[in-house]
């Protein structure tokens, strides 16, 4: 008995298994509804923020580095795109300031 044409077999009847790649796109599919849902959170997040940091006409540098580095940029990763982007395009231009120290 050849142990490599045996190995062979098994290993291709486990790729060819429709149940395998069923798996492997589900794991592949970044569209899941946990996906989704983080990506919503995320967008509703960027948006409320931004928009207060637009109205307030500045932003500290601790909350750009929190909305930008800890929220929009996993967003993005993640697909999320559209008005979150714009509003974090406004929040970018905004004035940056230092919180003063008591």
């Amino acid at each position: 008995m050849d142990w490599g044409t045996v190995i062979l077999t098994i290993v291709t009847s486990i790729l060819a298994s429709s149940g395998v790649w069923a798996v492997v796109a589900k794991v592949l599919d970044g569209r899941s509804a946990k996906t989704q849902m983080l990506i919503g959170l995320g967008h509703d997040r960027i948006c409320f923020l931004g928009l207060k940091y637009i109205e307030r006409g500045y932003i500290y540098t601790d909350e750009y580095e929190n909305l930008h580095d800890y929220l929009y940029k996993p967003y993005a990763m993640m697909g999320g795109n559209g008005s979150a982007k714009l509003i974090m395009d406004q929040v970018s231009r905004l004035e940056v300031r230092k919180r003063e120290t008591k």
